[in-house]
């Protein structure tokens, strides 16, 4: 009867959930190529901001290599149009790097169920999107205020899923998932400042906000991956070498705790509310 019972047991599912953290998301490429070395294959993909760049590259299976070459190849010029800082650019050239490497899909083709974050400026709500246009769901989830111009997506309008739910490691719950991994690509976002200039305030303001949002995916989630790349700009692509190899060692220094996670045999999170009332699902 036992093995009878074994053979009808419903398998585990374990989603992963990318954060946002600008250019420092390249660490997430370390982290997949860990994955990846391991065999791991997750159930269901999140991702916010950039994390829904690198968790759409890993929905469709691309292998950490080619995701490396996009990322050493790409210049900031190619995502922000607008030369001017107060000038937001639109998000054209996201989407159309998005195009080349994906082509002109919809989410549901995907390899992997995926989701990506965003937040409707219409309505304030956090959007989770699960159908539709690849490249305009990633360009919405990626979209900074003042840095980008929001996106049109059928009756919303969308801007960064980071305003809302910068480590979205609550959405592959929604989707039936027992485990979530969470992998956050700036786990040092918040510094203070002793300078009392405006912008310099202004930027310190909004890491704390950020802080505030990127606690729930540490809540939500099971297990976090998390690195610290204060030493770079989460505005330039330098340093990708350093930023792939920091995601890289973080992620195998857990792998023993995220075997345990493969093997069902790590303590599962007991609360079940994880605020599916806030979030528009499309």
């Amino acid at each position: 009867m036992k093995n009878i019972f074994n053979l009808f047991k419903r398998k585990i599912k374990i989603g992963v959930a990318f954060g946002g953290g600008g250019a420092k998301g390249v660490t997430h490429i370390g982290v997949i190529k860990a994955f990846q070395e391991f065999g791991l294959d997750f159930d269901y993909v999140a991702g916010t901001s950039v994390g829904s760049i690198m968790g759409a590259c890993y929905a469709n299976n691309m292998k950490y290599e080619d995701i490396l070459k996009i990322a050493k190849e790409l210049k900031t010029s190619d995502i922000r149009t607008s030369k001017l800082f107060f000038i937001p650019s639109k998000t054209e050239g996201l989407e159309t790097m998005m195009t080349s490497t994906f082509g002109d899909i919809n989410i549901e083709n995907l390899k992997k169920p995926f989701s990506a974050v965003a937040v409707d400026i219409k309505s304030t709500k956090e959007i989770c999107i699960s159908h539709g246009n690849l490249a305009k769901a990633v360009a919405g989830s990626c979209c900074v205020p003042g840095v980008f111009q929001p996106v049109s997506f059928g009756d919303y309008l969308l801007c960064d899923g980071g305003l809302q739910n910068n480590i979205p490691a609550n959405i592959p719950r929604f989707f039936g998932c027992d485990y979530v991994i969470a992998v956050d690509c700036n786990s040092t976002r918040t510094y203070g400042t002793e300078s009392s200039k405006t912008l310099d305030v202004l930027a310190c303001s909004i890491r704390i906000l950020m802080k505030s949002n990127s606690i729930k995916g540490y809540m939500n989630a099971d297990l976090t991956i998390a690195s610290d790349t204060k030493k770079f700009k989460s505005t330039e692509l330098q340093g990708i070498d350093e930023m792939v190899d920091i995601g890289y060692r973080n992620a195998i220094d857990m792998m023993p705790e995220i075997m345990k996670i493969f093997a069902g045999k790590y303590p599962k999170k007991k609360s079940k509310d994880f605020g599916k009332d806030d979030i528009l699902f499309i």
